[in-house]
């Protein structure tokens, strides 16, 4: 009898053992599901490295121009194991160097930088010494624009009363198996719904302003697949309902499995349909044929294809690449297959010899390598 004690006594242990960890797993999995019940209050702003605020996009002054601002948005602090944020201001310095260039050659735009993030610490984020010394020289080169400004923003209030509302509630895209990127393409599409403006990827440098370039444009690569690293939209009219169409097609046609089908996939589509064609090479530079939106040839943007990447890394390519990019208005240097070349700095590549021109502040600020 002693012995059925004990086991009953072991079994019991076991079963409330065992409800405590499946009581914390669903909490865990609802914080998730409701982002907003986890993150701290909206008012709430965070001071990660020394002196530098960073505040809700929705709600801190100034806010966006709508049609006169140029968003880059930083998704990297996604951590996808664990289906959290992490630290969400980090920025590395060719990031960097691309905001930089951004802000130097369009002194009359609002260059807005979008940290996501899902929850920060309680009490706040508190920045490390390590961090302080690494990155706070490139954000301070940063910010020496006045025209720079760091946002956070919060995907569930960030889509509150847009078309993608509903779907984001679904969780579809924290399942993809690429979520990083795709946080990425669903944000920009999102920011151009809200504001319009000019997206840029933040592994650019820009080469020359874009303030006249008359809005409503894109641009394909040497493949003829029309990107979505570079897209301009009017805040209303044609430019809005262009926005609104590839929210729509981003829902409708999202597949978490395809890394390029819900950024450059769904650029094409829309494009596609706006031009009334799927030949790519008959609506390049036809603003006519495109209802007045336009897409550019390669030269514009991607000079360099991606099967070339490396021309910019490698100093005997020097003059050939700079030769190739210039009448570009924008350099794109693919990041998915660069970022872990290193550059020293000071170096003869073309990368090293744009970023000296282009992001001066940054490329003095980043230490040995960039």
């Amino acid at each position: 009898m002693l012995l059925r004690f004990h086991d009953h006594r072991r079994l019991r242990l076991l079963f409330i053992a065992l409800v405590v960890i499946l009581t914390v797993g669903i909490g865990l999995t609802y914080n998730w599901q409701n982002e907003e019940d986890a993150e701290l209050p909206v008012e709430a702003s965070v001071e990660p490295l020394a002196s530098i605020r960073v505040d809700d996009v929705l709600l801190a002054l100034p806010r966006p121009t709508p049609g006169r601002s140029i968003f880059f948005h930083e998704t990297r602090s996604y951590d996808v194991k664990n289906k959290e944020y992490n630290h969400p201001l980090k920025l590395n310095a060719r990031q960097a160097c691309a905001i930089e260039s951004a802000a130097l050659h369009n002194p009359n735009f609002q260059v807005f930088v979008l940290f996501v993030h899902r929850k920060y610490a309680l009490g706040g984020v508190h920045s490390n010494e390590s961090k302080k010394s690494t990155e706070q020289p490139l954000f301070d080169a940063i910010l020496s624009y006045s025209n720079v400004h760091l946002r956070r923003v919060n995907l569930w209030r960030y889509a509150a009363g847009t078309p993608i509302e509903e779907w984001l509630k679904n969780s579809q895209l924290f399942r993809s198996r690429f979520a990083v990127s795709h946080i990425s393409d669903f944000l920009r599409f999102l920011t151009l719904f809200r504001y319009g403006g000019l997206y840029l990827d933040l592994d650019v440098v820009v080469l020359k302003s874009m303030e006249d370039v008359p809005p409503n444009y894109t641009g394909a690569d040497p493949d003829d697949v029309i990107s979505s690293a570079v897209i301009s939209l009017t805040p209303t009219g044609f430019g809005h309902k262009i926005a609104e169409s590839l929210l729509y097609d981003f829902q409708h046609n999202f597949n978490g499995l395809n890394w390029a089908g819900n950024g450059p996939g769904v650029m094409t589509r829309v494009a596609q349909k706006i031009c009334g064609t799927k030949n790519i090479s008959l609506l390049l530079e036809n603003r006519n044929r495109c209802l007045g939106f336009q897409v550019f040839g390669s030269k514009a943007f991607y000079a360099v294809p991606f099967r070339h990447w490396k021309h910019f890394f490698q100093p005997h390519r020097l003059e050939e690449t700079m030769a190739v990019i210039r009448d570009s208005y924008v350099a794109h240097v693919w990041n998915r297959r660069s970022v872990e070349l290193k550059i020293t700095v000071g170096s003869s590549s073309a990368y090293a010899q744009l970023a000296e021109l282009h992001c001066p502040r940054v490329y003095e600020s980043a230490g040995e390598y960039f």
